[in-house]
């Protein structure tokens, strides 16, 4: 396992510990991120469906205003547009935003709103009146749509980008962080296997080498009773780990 699958870490306890409070970390984010993934998209594929609807919608709309504008021209016997653009002054109809989150993601959301009365209220008494109130309407419903069709579509963009990035990152956890962490873990988990495995044999080792220097010393002195150096009868040195009675000492 080479240094770049996993992280550089001294294999301890400490390292253990901590590496696993990263991945159950690493798992919590994973999951969140896949919620809001899931979540977005399907706030994706509802607002896709109701473009489709506009857009649809859009098109007979603007037909129907289209030949509004023809009726209103022809029963006003001219074109009546310079009498309505010398009489604007300012807009009538107003955009406000609003702002709609969706698992952390801020949509904005546009809305109409008439600001003043209606300028245009006198045109048309002469002759056309009817027509020209028709063309008004279709076509405050066509900008109603436009405004809607607006929203929808700045929505599905700002979607669009946040659940590729969301997507990103949790197959970067998933296929990267995870996977290099668990790897980690289990070096982590091998070299203290090792590193026991190789302390029971260091405690082996040394107890089979007290085993041996006490049968040496007891090789040592059954020779040395038999050549006359010692009788067998020598006190040997008192453990310390022998349990004695010790007499109670009263001091006066």
């Amino acid at each position: 396992m080479s240094g770049k699958d996993r992280y550089n870490v001294f294999p301890s306890r400490m390292a253990q510990t901590v590496m696993k409070g990263r991945l159950k970390g690493a798992q919590t984010g994973h999951n969140l991120l896949k919620k809001k993934a899931d979540a977005l998209a399907i706030r994706f594929r509802s607002i896709l469906k109701k473009i489709i609807d506009t857009k649809m919608l859009m098109g007979d709309v603007m037909k129907t205003a289209s030949f509004s504008l023809a009726e209103a021209k022809f029963s006003m016997s001219g074109d009546f547009t310079q009498v309505v653009i010398q009489s604007v002054t300012k807009a009538q109809i107003k955009i406000r935003t609003k702002r709609d989150n969706v698992a952390g993601v801020v949509l904005p959301s546009f809305e109409s709103f008439n600001d003043g009365g209606d300028t245009f209220e006198l045109t048309g008494l002469g002759r056309g009146g009817m027509q020209l109130q028709k063309l008004k309407r279709n076509y405050a419903e066509a900008i109603k749509n436009l405004i809607e069709l607006a929203t929808l579509q700045t929505s599905f963009l700002i979607l669009d980008d946040v659940i590729k990035v969301t997507n990103r990152r949790v197959n970067a956890i998933e296929h990267v962080i995870i996977p290099k962490i668990t790897r980690t873990i289990n070096y982590i988990v091998s070299e203290l296997d090792e590193m026991e495995r190789e302390e029971f044999y260091r405690l082996k080792k040394v107890q089979e080498k007290k085993k041996q220097a006490r049968a040496l010393q007891e090789q040592k002195r059954a020779e040395m009773i038999k050549n006359g150096a010692l009788t067998g009868k020598e006190e040997e040195a008192p453990n310390i780990l022998d349990e004695e009675h010790d007499e109670d000492n009263l001091f006066l």
